[in-house]
């Protein structure tokens, strides 16, 4: 081995990382070399160059192209007490660290989290959704999840940020105390307070949260079908005023069609036969039809017919002449 050879082992002139997709932080593998005096160093966009003395950050560097020395290694030459003069190659532990948003991961309940909702009870909740980080704050990113690693990935430190998520999610929306539906209705709302909720978790490994997504809120299938029953039941609840809307609807079309007041009574009929109809339908039995509202208190027809002569369904000459048939019925 010549001697131009050995020093080109033991020595670096070039510093550079071309980084893969993924990576965060990369260690310069300098093993026992030294750096000379007066090497390039190339900083790519989105990254940041970190030299380190002793496990402590010295000198960082921003996207560019420097010469290393004495001028443009300040920190450095304070600690290893150089003079201007100094020309020698030096030691130091060399970092590049990416601050390139990570885009497009996913984040999910591993187990549902318990919501106590003010309406429905206790609820066991789901939820899925992406989100997106980045590298904002390098000293903490290195003596915390860096360390002495050559190398660190997304997916390395992919488990502890879901973990993160999961624990911000059952402490900020299960004890929110906001019902599950109006969470459910409100994704953006929800997400935006997630994010928040996240973001101190993050900052404490130097990392920032730039944006969160909840994509899905889902219960149990057992407890979304009990649900769905519940809505089914307060439709039932409501099926009596359904049936006279109906009948009242009946009235004023046979009125307007038919012009007499066996068509008003047919009408309620059939208005009455719907509702009936839909009761049977969704509570399993049917109920026993109703009377015609030819049996209705004749003073009853006419301030039903009052009111069409008031929506101009019906003329006066029509009107006059209906409230007689019915007041003679009474006489």
């Amino acid at each position: 081995m010549g001697i131009l050879d050995f020093l080109s082992k033991q020595f670096v002139d070039v510093i550079d990382w071309v980084e893969e997709p993924g990576q965060m932080g990369w260690r310069v593998p300098l093993a026992d070399r030294e750096i000379q005096n007066g090497a390039q160093l190339t900083v790519r966009e989105g990254q940041i160059a970190v030299f380190f003395n002793e496990g402590r950050i010295a000198d960082m560097f921003g996207p560019g192209l420097y010469t290393l020395d004495t001028s443009t290694l300040p920190l450095l030459t304070a600690i290893m007490n150089w003079d201007k003069g100094f020309k020698s190659p030096f030691k130091s532990d060399v970092y590049f660290f990416s601050e390139k948003e990570q885009i497009g991961l996913k984040w999910g309940t591993v187990q549902p989290v318990t919501l106590r909702d003010p309406e429905l009870g206790p609820l066991r909740v789901r939820a899925f959704g992406s989100y997106s980080f980045r590298i904002h704050e390098v000293a903490p990113f290195a003596s915390r999840i860096m360390g002495t690693l050559g190398e660190v990935k997304v997916a390395d430190i992919e488990p502890q940020l879901r973990a993160a998520i999961q624990t911000a999610l059952a402490t900020g929306v299960a004890g929110g105390g906001t019902a599950f539906l109006d969470l459910a209705a409100s994704q953006t709302a929800l997400s935006e307070a997630l994010k928040a909720a996240v973001a101190p978790a993050f900052a404490q490994w130097g990392l920032s949260v730039e944006s969160f997504f909840v994509e899905s809120l889902s219960l149990p299938e057992e407890v979304q079908k009990h649900l769905d029953k519940a809505s089914s039941m307060r439709v039932l609840g409501d099926l009596d005023r359904y049936a006279k809307f109906q009948a009242a609807e009946a009235i004023e079309t046979a009125a307007a069609q038919s012009g007499g007041v066996a068509g008003i009574g047919a009408g309620a009929a059939a208005g009455l036969a719907i509702g009936q109809a839909m009761t049977g339908a969704l509570g399993g039995a049917a109920s026993a039809p109703t009377a015609p509202a030819a049996t209705e208190d004749p003073f009853a027809l006419i301030e039903k017919l009052h009111k069409l002569l008031d929506m101009g369904a019906l003329t006066q000459a029509e009107f006059d002449t209906k409230k007689a048939e019915l007041l003679g019925r009474i006489r």
